[in-house]
């Protein structure tokens, strides 16, 4: 076959799969005239912004069908998943391209959308909760069939079969994993953590690959790796933010199904687009062309986001939504939080933690009381805060919490804190010079902050 043949086949075939499996989707979801479709429509003020379902659902248009809409989600997640571990894996050599035009880094683009599609949206819409393996096996068996017949735009090497297997076990069973969580609605840290990993990749990876960033000279890397620890650490607290007191993930077919208004939103309301942007001007400092970037993320925050600010949270959330947005900017940061309430617990009986609860009482935390640990059922060995929206941690996480509650630098700083990884490694320092005899009780008597 001829190349053109070859790169047409490539990408079409793909595309008229997923048309297809939209189609049967869309057939086997429809609903009777004037049904309501609680699953289609998820409500988001945008990709940083604090959310909620709408609790109204979404009606469905006379004698119309719908797909669900956390299918669609999932389509869309996991063909973004294998686009992104593909690329690597064409890179390293098991296989090459003789291709001209329409190609990135040698890479033929059609063929790398089709393949991530194949892969990706249609087995998220033709059959989401099949058994893994055996989709990963069929959709693997099809690929080992295709690759040799693609020659001569395809040359496969000695070693091609490895990178398929490779290929399989980054890009194919991964995306298959997220089809299924993003569908059945579960295991949310792990949907969350793919998101970030998505975003950090075609947000930040891409862009540096595109610039030529990591060109520079190793100190320039170093000291804009150091500042970029700022931004992220808010963008990832938005995120824990948003899966554990949210129930949900910044992508918009898998919203909290709550308003999310502590941590990060409690001094901004669109954190996660003010940390992309941030990254961004900082990045800008050794290329000016990340500029554009920064002033695409801005005109979409303040844009669209903006629209589905008024129009759907509005109607889901009423008085508390125009509440918080009135008294929380959208993108210039409180110098102090307008955050829920919370009680940080100090073992008042041990005079390192009682020093802690002066230092706290002395920053006039907002929105904060700090309690003597004898007001607890169980009497802890660590510092515990407790927030009335269901947030809860201790030690080192509970200092990082509370510090959110002083202004926005304190704030910072619990957020680096709160980073995974660091928090355990604080902890662990933490414990090796702390006491760690059980407090005794105390009788009960607490300090208000401001």
């Amino acid at each position: 076959m001829s190349a053109t043949l070859i790169r047409g086949l490539g990408l079409f075939v793909p595309i008229l799969a997923v048309a297809v499996a939209v189609v049967v989707a869309s057939g086997s979801a429809a609903r009777p005239p004037g049904s309501v479709d609680r699953s289609a429509f998820r409500n988001r003020a945008d990709t940083g912004g604090p959310v909620g379902r709408a609790d109204h659902g979404a009606r469905a248009p006379e004698g119309g069908s719908r797909i669900d809409g956390r299918r669609i989600g999932a389509a869309v997640l996991a063909t973004a998943w294998n686009l992104l571990a593909l690329v690597p894996v064409n890179l390293a050599g098991w296989w090459t391209f003789d291709v001209q035009g329409a190609a990135i880094a040698g890479l033929p683009v059609d063929l790398m959308l089709g393949w991530a599609l194949l892969w990706g949206a249609l087995p998220a819409l033709a059959a989401p909760l099949a058994p893994i393996p055996l989709t990963a096996a069929a959709l693997a068996w099809l690929d080992l069939a295709v690759m040799p017949l693609a020659h001569p735009v395809v040359r496969l090497g000695e070693d091609w079969l490895l990178g398929e297997t490779v290929a399989v076990a980054v890009a194919l069973v991964p995306g298959l994993l997220l089809t299924r969580w993003t569908v059945a609605s579960t295991r949310l840290p792990l949907r969350a953590l793919f998101q970030i990993v998505l975003a950090a990749g075609y947000g930040l990876a891409a862009p540096v690959a595109w610039t030529g960033l990591w060109e520079r000279p190793a100190w320039a890397l170093a000291l804009i790796a150091q500042l970029l620890a700022v931004p992220s650490a808010l963008g990832l607290a938005a995120v824990r933010e948003f899966a554990a007191r949210g129930g949900g993930t910044p992508f918009p077919y898998d919203p909290p199904r709550r308003l999310v208004t502590g941590g990060p939103y409690a001094y901004v309301r669109n954190p996660m687009q003010v940390a992309m942007t941030a990254c961004y001007l900082v990045m800008a400092v050794l290329d000016v062309r990340l500029l554009a970037a920064a002033a695409v993320a801005v005109a979409y925050g303040a844009g669209l986001a903006a629209w589905h600010e008024g129009e759907q949270l509005s109607r889901a959330h009423g008085r508390s939504w125009h509440r918080y947005r009135s008294r929380v900017r959208a993108w210039l940061p409180r110098l102090r939080p307008e955050t829920p309430h919370a009680t940080v617990y100090v073992d008042l009986s041990c005079g390192m933690c009682t020093e802690v609860g002066s230092w706290i009482g002395a920053k006039r935390p907002v929105a904060l009381t700090v309690a003597d640990a004898a007001d607890l059922p169980e009497m802890p060995r660590r510092l515990t805060y407790e927030r009335e929206d269901g947030a809860r941690a201790a030690g080192v996480a509970a200092l990082a919490h509370v510090l959110t509650h002083i202004h926005l630098g304190w704030a910072l700083l619990g957020w680096l804190l709160l980073v995974p990884g660091v928090t355990g490694f604080a902890q662990l320092c933490t414990d090796a010079f702390s006491p760690t005899r059980a407090p005794a009780r105390r009788p009960r008597r607490s300090r208000r902050g401001t």
